[in-house]
């Protein structure tokens, strides 16, 4: 009696894994495509790109307006510690226009004024005037910024 058992039991287990799989099987081919759907759907972080549209850009006027918006912010708050300890305030505008400044490293500087150079040869060959130097290397490093 006890092999019957033994037996019976190989049985119902192969009998439960096949049937296993064939459900899965089974699901998988009525559920079709529904599992590339999760994640998906109105607050979803990609949803522009899970419907074909092209992505909006990541920048932009408004984009720079909300991120000086928090920087001002954070800035009034740490204006109010720098108070609360006995500190001077610091200027929020100036302070802002300080972090946001762009990085430009020396050897782009260079860069940007040996074309501003070149640029002043060729207006004086035109004859026309030449630019002031330094002044078009600040505005031109403005610019990319």
């Amino acid at each position: 009696m006890a092999a019957t058992i033994q037996d019976a039991f190989w049985l119902v287990l192969l009998g439960v894994v096949v049937g296993g799989a064939l459900v899965a099987v089974a699901t998988l081919l009525v559920t079709g495509r529904l599992y590339d759907q999760i994640g998906r759907g109105g607050l979803s972080i990609d949803e522009e790109r899970g419907r074909g549209h092209p992505t909006r850009p990541a920048g932009g006027a408004a984009a720079t307006r909300e991120r000086d918006e928090e920087i001002r912010q954070l800035l009034a708050a740490r204006n109010e510690r720098r108070v609360r300890r006995g500190e001077a305030p610091l200027d929020v505008e100036e302070e802002l226009r300080r972090l946001t400044a762009p990085a430009i490293d020396p050897a782009l500087r260079e860069e940007i004024r040996q074309l501003v150079v070149a640029r002043n040869e060729r207006r004086q060959r035109a004859g026309k005037e030449p630019l002031d130097v330094e002044a078009e290397v600040e505005r031109q490093v403005r610019e990319l910024g």
